[in-house]
């Protein structure tokens, strides 16, 4: 492309000397940006969600209890002293 058909400037010697040409809005402006999420509320409530944490973690803690009742109760039997008076 030569320097005569340029922005319609004939001879120009350097870029320098070309006008300057900024893009801008169209007119009218630009249409508003869509940022807000559209994610529909679907799936538990938080309130349901802890209930059912705490539930768990209560079901849990209550099996862990009778394991450990049963434990010391195998425990004990193991380390009487009378066992063998017990089974002779």
């Amino acid at each position: 492309m030569t320097e005569a058909v340029v922005r319609k400037k004939p001879g120009m010697a350097s870029v320098r000397d070309m006008p300057v040409l900024q893009d801008g809005p169209p007119p009218g402006g630009f249409p508003p940006v869509r940022y807000a999420r559209r994610i529909p509320s679907k799936g538990p409530s938080a309130v349901a969600i802890l209930l059912a944490a705490v539930g768990t973690f209560s079901w849990g803690m209550y099996q862990v209890g009778q394991g450990n009742r049963v434990r010391r109760s195998v425990d004990g039997l193991l380390t009487d002293p009378s066992l063998p008076i017990t089974f002779a």
